[in-house]
């Protein structure tokens, strides 16, 4: 609880004599002071009461204010700390001054709002998933940016390590965006940029392995037969299909329609990214393009059914769910075709897209080609695979300490 109380700074002594009165405010055992702007000498002060004294000629009046001002202060501490979390010594010094600190909530809600507007639905939906625990975690209070310390960071990782039973890199991911909404106020110059608990703060995460299939393993999961009615037969050739066309994202597999075909080139502007790419289809992707291809010529028909030309996708939710249910689809029919395949890895349609650019580094693909190809915003992604086929290296040179098992040593003439 805070404690407020009017103070005669004799410290603070002026020219004249006088001593200013300042309103102090302790929270935390912290201190902050509040000028009330008058001053009075020694002789007019009373301490053991810590009033005016009579003989001062506007006592009457100056003892009124004071009163004032000290019910008004007690008021705002107990509102502050009854509709707060982590109420500090600053923060109820700006509210006794009726300076409005910004506040981190009203902030991020605001840019959430206008995030639904935007087409990205999916990043949309994600972070407010992450703010609405948030809110949790502040009991649907209000959150401050000068609360934002390093304290409180740590103090929320506990809570969604403990609490909510986050693991390391979901804790990142969470912290990352409250620290882009934190960016975008600084950009927006409502917080200084010092003011920011992320320069004092390393967010913490740990390597993930990327499920990939082998050409080997490939060739096994495009070998499993079904009818060709079948869904499954459908979607095992969605993910040969990725895997030979560049990593295509399933947004972008379901939504590929004939007039993005040329006969030898997919030529689309991506989903996620928005980056025009031109894929020079290898031959195994050319021969399940085509047997899809309708009898009647149909260039804004979808290459792959799935689907309808009867719903209009151009609504931007309606595209997000049909996005969402197909994926939900095609890796439950994946995890059954892994299955047959006798392939003993967890992994889902987007290892399509990892499985196209490791195969693609081991044939001997310039990286910056593979990170094009994909739409990587940066190189440094891309890396991550240039990893993995380094360790299958590794692997293999290791070889050379091994002696085959049918080679004798020469004999040496003397």
């Amino acid at each position: 609880m805070a404690t407020t109380k009017i103070v005669y700074r004799e410290t603070k002594i002026k020219a004249n004599g006088e001593v200013p009165l300042y309103l102090r405010v302790i929270k935390n055992r912290k201190a902050g002071f509040v000028s009330l702007g008058y001053s009075v000498l020694p002789k007019h002060w009373d301490a053991k009461n810590n009033k005016v004294k009579p003989n001062h000629p506007n006592s009457t009046y100056l003892n009124a204010f004071l009163t004032s001002k000290l019910a008004n202060a007690e008021g705002i501490s107990l509102e502050t700390e009854l509709t707060s979390n982590d109420v500090t010594t600053r923060k109820l010094k700006q509210k006794i001054l009726g300076i409005e600190p910004p506040s981190f909530i009203k902030f991020v809600d605001a840019a959430l709002e206008r995030q639904k507007l935007t087409d990205k639905i999916g990043t949309y939906k994600k972070n407010k998933a992450i703010i609405e625990k948030l809110h949790k975690f502040v009991e649907n209070k209000d959150l401050l940016f000068i609360e934002m310390d390093v304290a409180w960071l740590k103090k929320y990782e506990v809570y969604l390590a403990k609490d909510r039973k986050n693991a390391i890199n979901t804790i990142h991911t969470n912290l990352k965006v409250l620290r882009k909404y934190f960016n975008e106020a600084v950009d927006e110059s409502l917080v200084p940029y010092e003011s920011s608990p992320f320069l004092r703060y390393k967010l913490k995460s740990e390597p993930v392995s990327k499920e990939f299939l082998t050409e080997k393993e490939l060739a096994a999961f495009d070998k499993v037969k079904f009818s060709q009615a079948s869904v499954s037969n459908l979607h095992r050739d969605m993910f040969v299909f990725a895997a030979y066309a560049a990593g295509l994202r399933i947004s972008d597999i379901l939504q590929l329609r004939w007039s993005n075909f040329d006969g030898t080139h997919l030529n689309l502007t991506t989903h996620k990214t928005g980056t025009e790419v031109s894929i020079l289809l290898p031959t195994r992707a050319l021969q399940i393009i085509k047997k899809y291809k309708p009898n009647k010529e149909d260039n804004e028909a979808f290459i792959f059914p799935c689907f309808s030309k009867d719903i209009d996708y151009s609504d931007k939710r309606t595209l997000f769910l049909a996005i969402a249910t197909f994926n939900t689809k095609i890796n439950n029919s994946v995890h059954e075709i892994a299955d047959l395949a006798k392939i003993k890895k967890n992994f889902s349609f987007h290892s399509s897209r990892h499985a196209f650019a490791v195969n693609a580094l081991k044939k001997g693909m310039r990286i910056e080609y593979v990170s094009k190809l994909m739409t990587h915003s940066s190189i440094r992604t891309t890396q991550v695979y240039a990893k993995i086929v380094n360790k299958d290296l590794d692997v293999a040179m290791k070889l050379m300490n091994t002696r085959s098992s049918n080679t004798k040593p020469v004999a040496q003439k003397t």
